[in-house]
């Protein structure tokens, strides 16, 4: 069975750093990503990386400011968020991608297993 934990959200003021952590179980994948979503919007990527070739992708909005990572020993995936603004906060989500692609996707309904999410709030 496939499980996604999330962990690492939490309450940080505008400029500060936050590491999001992403623990999975369950099978191998082909890339994994984060998403987030804040209230009232629709969710939205945010990065994602290749398992194997550790290839990344940033959306626009984050660029420079976070990193993601992965430790394939642990089935560990990272997002180090840093220079946060408030627009920022949201419920982060882990999300998995089972297919092989070419390239690494940012669409949410091309990821087929999803964390419970972890809130993510920057205070101004």
């Amino acid at each position: 069975q496939v499980q996604l934990v999330e962990s690492g959200g939490g309450l940080v003021q505008a400029g500060g750093s936050l590491r999001l952590s992403c623990a999975a179980s369950g099978r191998t994948f082909n890339a994994m990503g984060w998403f987030r979503q804040a209230p009232g919007k629709e969710r939205e990527f945010v990065a994602a990386t290749s398992w194997n070739s550790g290839r990344t992708y940033y959306a626009d909005s984050v660029k420079g400011r976070f990193t993601i990572s992965r430790d394939n020993a642990k089935n560990t995936m990272y997002l180090q968020m840093n220079s946060l603004k408030p627009e920022d906060t949201a419920v982060y989500y882990c999300a998995a991608d089972t297919h092989k692609r070419i390239g690494i996707s940012g669409r949410t309904y091309e990821y087929d297993y999803w964390g419970q999410g972890t809130q993510v709030t920057v205070s101004s």
